[in-house]
C-alpha cells in the first residue's frame, strides 16, 4: 500500500529578523512548519550558526585557542571568527564587565565593541551583557549606541531591565532586541509581551529562551521550544512567534564532561573531543526543537553543525 504523504499546513509563521546590513545579512525564521519539516512546505530562511568570542581574549579552549593564534585583539578574533567555515555570524560577549568577575569599566567594553564593529563592517553581529544586571542597564545602552547602523541584535533584555535594554536598542538605536527568559514558556510569553507594549516592534525580537546542557535538565529545554513553536504555529500566538536563538557553548564548555582532564578521567577520552561532541548534540537538538540560530565556539562543532543544516533544509 503506497504511503500518502498529508502536509500539516498552519495559517501562522514565524515573524522574521534580519540582523546584519547588505548582502551579510542573514534572516531568522519567516517559515509556516515546524522545527526542518521541508517536507510539509519551504523553509527559506535555514537556521544560522554563530561563533562565540569574549572581551577576554582568547579561551583557553583546545582547539580554540589554535584557532585564534597570532591574534592580538578582540577586533582580530571576531574578524577571524566571521572567517570560520559554517560560520553566518558573531557572538561578542563582554562577560568582563561583570562585577563579581573582572568588572570591567563600561567605557572599556564600549571600546572594544567599536573595534569590533569596525573590524566587521555589515558582517551580522550579536552582543550578549555581562550578566549583571544592574551592570548591563548602563552597559548595554552605551553598547546600543556603539552598534547603531549596523542591525545588530543585543543580548540580552531581561524581565528585570527589558525597559532599559528595549528602549536603547530597539526604539533609540533601531537593533534588535534578545529577549531573555528561563525556560518557561509563560515567562517567554509575558517578557515578550511587555518588551512590544514598551513599543518594539515585534519583528525586531529574537528570544532566548535559555538553555541547558546535555544530561543536564536539558528535557525541560526541548518541551519549552517544542511548545512554545506549536503554540505559535496551531494556535496563531503572535507574542510567541518570534524566532529563536540559543547560546549552546556556554553549558556545553561549562560542564564535567568537558572539563575534566584525560589525567583525571582517562575513561572518557580527549576533553576536546568530549566539548566538541556536546556542543553537536546541544546545538543539533535545539534545532530540531525549535531553534533559529545556535551560538557555539569550536570550529569543528561549527563546521559539523553548518553541514547537518545544509542537508537537512
Amino acid at each position: 500500500m503506497p504511503f500518502n504523504q498529508k502536509p500539516e499546513k498552519f495559517a501562522a509563521k514565524i515573524n522574521t529578523v534580519t540582523i546584519g546590513n547588505g548582502d551579510k545579512a542573514i534572516a531568522l525564521g519567516g517559515e509556516s512548519v515546524l522545527p526542518l519539516y521541508t517536507f510539509d512546505g519551504p523553509i527559506d530562511n535555514a537556521p544560522k550558526v554563530g561563533v562565540e568570542i569574549t572581551d577576554l581574549g582568547v579561551e583557553d579552549i583546545p582547539g580554540v585557542k589554535a584557532y585564534y593564534e597570532g591574534c592580538g585583539s578582540v577586533a582580530d578574533m571576531a574578524k577571524k571568527a566571521s572567517e570560520m567555515e559554517g560560520a553566518d555570524f558573531v557572538v561578542l560577549s563582554l562577560k568582563g564587565g561583570d562585577p563579581n568577575g573582572e568588572d570591567k569599566p563600561t567605557e572599556d567594553l564600549v571600546a572594544i565593541v567599536k573595534e569590533v564593529v569596525a573590524a566587521l563592517g555589515d558582517y551580522p553581529l550579536v552582543v550578549e551583557g555581562s550578566g549583571n544586571v544592574e551592570k548591563d542597564n548602563e552597559l548595554l545602552t552605551k553598547v546600543s549606541e556603539a552598534c547603531q547602523g549596523t542591525n545588530a541584535l543585543i543580548m540580552s533584555a531581561k524581565e528585570e531591565n527589558y525597559k532599559t535594554v528595549g528602549a536603547s536598542a530597539g526604539l533609540a538605536y533601531g537593533l534588535n532586541v534578545g529577549a531573555e527568559s528561563a525556560v518557561d514558556i509563560n515567562l517567554a510569553k509575558q517578557l515578550n509581551v511587555i518588551t512590544t507594549k514598551l513599543g518594539v516592534n515585534p519583528e525586531k525580537i529574537v528570544m532566548n529562551i535559555g538553555n541547558a546542557a546535555v544530561g543536564y535538565g536539558y528535557e525541560y529545554v526541548v518541551s519549552t521550544m517544542d511548545r512554545i513553536r506549536n503554540a505559535a504555529l496551531s494556535q496563531n500566538d503572535d507574542t510567541l512567534q518570534m524566532p529563536i536563538i540559543t547560546p549552546v557553548s556556554v553549558d556545553a564548555w561549562s560542564v564535567k564532561e568537558s572539563m575534566a582532564s584525560e589525567e583525571d578521567m582517562p575513561e572518557w577520552g580527549p576533553a576536546e573531543e568530549r566539548g566538541i561532541g556536546m556542543e553537536i548534540m546541544g546545538a543539533a537538538a535545539d534545532l530540531v526543537s525549535g531553534s533559529h540560530a545556535v551560538i557555539l565556539k569550536h570550529p569543528q562543532s561549527v563546521a559539523t553543525i553548518a553541514k547537518m543544516i545544509k542537508e537537512l533544509v
